[in-house]
């Protein structure tokens, strides 16, 4: 705001002006919430305290209109113009007052937001034990509509207690209840998760209700006996958390702004465009990384939720899980190093025999087919492959074999015996074109005799 120093001042800015409303100029309470000082009641109080001014004096009173060309001060900063409505998403850790002051010098939600944010007041408040979406607006009529009970603008909180229920108990919620005086409007419990345990039972119950006053859903269960040891924000009206990180803030789009909140701001601070100007990671601090921690863990040891199928539906195979073959190739491998290397195998098939100078069936049967001979040591006294032995048979000569002479035993055929053929020994078949084998005859004694 531009000060004309050729207007006139009042002698006492702190009384009342234009009260009849006659005249230009915006209530002053209105214009500080426009601005993010804060909600009108707010204004108020830091009325009441003495840090409003109003071209350089103390404002006593909040019946006072703001002209243009006056000079407004909070805490002796000079209060800007009042921008287009902004709306923030903001994952609130565990350990962080909502408050831009706090007199136990605890660390703060706006101590935690990163630099470059317009000045920010926060749409309700959560606890310093509580966690999750808490919204942050640069209008403080916005703010104070949003969070009013008359709104019924719902809220949604995932709540981890300790304690045993029903479902039965959380339905007597939905009639409202009064506890210590004070009243309740309707609750929605639903119990999600119970997990008996040797010091009793630990419930997740979804809560849903439209009022939001003072530390509603932690007195509310305890009534029912229950004591909330976490507690997080998943929805605030149209807005969801979704997947923001925790200490992390969003900027909400133009578009939804106008379309899901336009009656609960003035006209003329309606934001334009279309997109958000930025996203921005917020600083967080110690307890709200060990918070962060704490839900990834239980997120991950939360059981998945089995898919539904209709009927009708075909339903998936189940996935059978095979041994790595990279695994198998590991041991495999791990095992060859730890062995002396094999010596390399012979091509085909080596039978070894049974004792030295003996063949075997096996061993006949692998020479038979063209395998790899035997290694056996060859019997003494033996010549080249296919020769006999020089001299008489050690031992004598076997039954029925040729005696020397080119005659076999009495009663054979080729000696003339019972049952040979009268007519001579017959020809053996030869070739054609070749000549008749003869056989040689009884060699003379004392020498070579010519041959047939």
């Amino acid at each position: 705001m531009v000060h004309d120093p050729l207007r006139p001042q009042p002698d006492d800015p702190g009384q009342e002006r234009d009260s009849d409303g006659e005249g230009g100029g915006e209530r002053v309470a209105k214009l500080l919430a426009r601005s993010g000082v804060g909600s009108r009641r707010d204004v108020e109080r830091l009325i009441a305290e003495g840090r409003i001014a109003l071209n350089g004096h103390t404002l006593t009173t909040p019946a006072v209109k703001v002209e243009p060309g006056d000079i407004l001060t909070f805490d002796g900063e000079v209060v800007g113009e009042p921008e287009p409505a902004r709306l923030f998403r903001y994952h609130k850790p565990v350990g962080l007052v909502t408050t831009h002051k706090d007199p136990a010098g605890r660390p703060t939600v706006f101590d935690a937001l990163p630099d470059g944010l317009p000045r920010l007041i926060s749409v309700g408040r959560l606890d310093l034990n509580s966690e999750g979406l808490l919204l942050l607006t640069n209008d403080g009529g916005l703010a104070r509509a949003l969070e009013m009970p008359s709104s019924a603008v719902v809220r949604r909180y995932r709540a981890r207690a300790h304690g045993r229920t029903t479902q039965e108990k959380l339905d007597t919620l939905k009639h409202g209840i009064t506890v210590e005086g004070v009243r309740y409007g309707p609750i929605e419990a639903k119990l999600d998760k119970a997990k008996e345990g040797p010091q009793g039972a630990n419930l997740w119950l979804t809560v849903t209700l439209h009022e939001g006053k003072n530390r509603e859903v932690r007195r509310v269960l305890e009534a029912l006996g229950l004591k909330v040891n976490r507690l997080i924000r998943l929805a605030y009206g149209p807005l969801a958390l979704g997947t923001l990180g925790v200490g992390e803030i969003e900027e909400v789009g133009p578009r939804v702004v106008r379309e899901q909140f336009a009656e609960h701001i003035e006209p003329e601070n309606l934001p334009t465009g279309e997109r958000p100007q930025y996203r921005v990671k917020a600083k967080v601090s110690r307890r709200g990384e060990a918070a962060a921690a704490r839900e990834a863990e239980a997120k991950a040891r939360e059981p998945k939720a089995k898919p539904e199928y209709k009927a009708g539906w075909a339903k998936p195979k189940k996935k059978v899980r095979q041994p790595l073959k990279e695994a198998a190739d590991a041991k495999v491998r791990a095992k060859a190093g730890s062995r002396p290397p094999r010596k390399p195998k012979a091509a085909g098939k080596v039978v070894a025999p049974a004792a030295p100078g003996i063949i075997d069936r096996a061993q006949a049967k692998a020479l038979k087919s063209g395998g790899a001979k035997s290694t056996a040591p060859k019997p003494a006294g033996r010549g080249p492959a296919g020769a006999k032995p020089a001299g008489p048979r050690p031992g004598g000569p076997r039954p029925g074999s040729p005696r020397p002479g080119g005659s076999k035993a009495p009663g054979s055929a080729r000696a003339g015996g019972p049952g040979s053929d009268p007519r001579g020994p017959k020809p053996s078949p030869s070739r054609p074109g070749s000549s008749p084998v003869r056989r040689p005859g009884p060699r003379p004694p004392g020498g070579r005799g010519p041959r047939g």
